[in-house]
């Protein structure tokens, strides 16, 4: 049954091939997928390829585990704390209806054109997902079991990271997933503007040489390198049922 997954990629490239190839669309409009294939190629061979992938690979990972671990820490104390939730919940709200394109000027005023700045963009697409499923779920927390733990002597750390922590990992981890998918969002605002290499530049370089060939091979290798991070994901949730025995989260 996992093998039906591939049906619906090869029907979208089948149709693909037919309307680049029976004047639906002009080669500048829809190239064919053997002219996308070949300006892989072509970037293979000048080296630029793995550049632009590794580059763009590298600025999600970390800005995602910086941003992530934020979520969480402020989430938790976000969700377990009454008057940090009054303080700082409001503010946390508004700034995080801030559209990620509005980030990118002033991380390029503050921080300048480097790798900084597009990591912090990163971090911040990554941060909000975590935080808000965090908190939300952590104000759900059944009290029965927190009282039941807190009377064995289980309090502070120690109770957040067994009793509590466990009990809304299923949110985590959606959590995480949309942090992921929010983290690729961001890196390709941060790479539209002020950068030099990465999958976001490739894209816009490529509108501005009407390299569409180029243009939709970078969107793939976004689609597949969003798939594959999603699956690594997807492995350490696993990992959390076997741990805590906890039920998958939604995908």
């Amino acid at each position: 049954m996992a093998g039906l997954g591939v049906v619906l990629p090869l029907l979208v490239l089948v149709a693909w091939h037919l309307l680049s190839t029976t004047g639906v669309f002009t080669p500048i409009q829809l190239p064919s997928p053997s002219k996308v294939a070949a300006a892989g190629i072509e970037l293979m061979r000048r080296h630029e390829l793995w550049q632009h992938v590794g580059i763009s690979t590298q600025r999600v990972i970390l800005g995602f585990v910086i941003g992530s671990a934020l979520g969480l820490v402020i989430g938790a104390l976000i969700g377990l704390s009454r008057w940090t939730r009054i303080l700082a919940g409001p503010t946390i709200g508004a700034i995080r209806a801030v559209p990620s394109l509005a980030w990118v000027p002033l991380m390029l005023l503050w921080v300048g054109v480097g790798e900084n700045s597009k990591v912090i963009l990163v971090a911040i697409g990554a941060f909000f997902p975590v935080y808000t499923t965090v908190a939300g779920a952590l104000k759900h927390v059944d009290h029965h079991l927190i009282e039941a733990a807190r009377s064995f002597g289980i309090h502070g750390i120690r109770l957040f990271t067994t009793v509590q922590l466990p009990a809304v990992m299923p949110s985590v981890v959606s959590g995480l997933r949309l942090a992921l998918a929010q983290a690729w969002l961001f890196l390709v605002a941060a790479e539209l503007v002020g950068a030099s290499m990465g999958l976001g530049f490739l894209l816009t370089d490529s509108q501005s040489n009407g390299r569409t060939d180029r243009l939709i091979l970078a969107i793939i290798l976004l689609a597949i390198l969003g798939k594959i991070t999603d699956a690594l994901i997807g492995i350490f949730e696993r990992w959390t049922q076997r741990r805590w025995g906890t039920a998958p989260a939604a995908s």
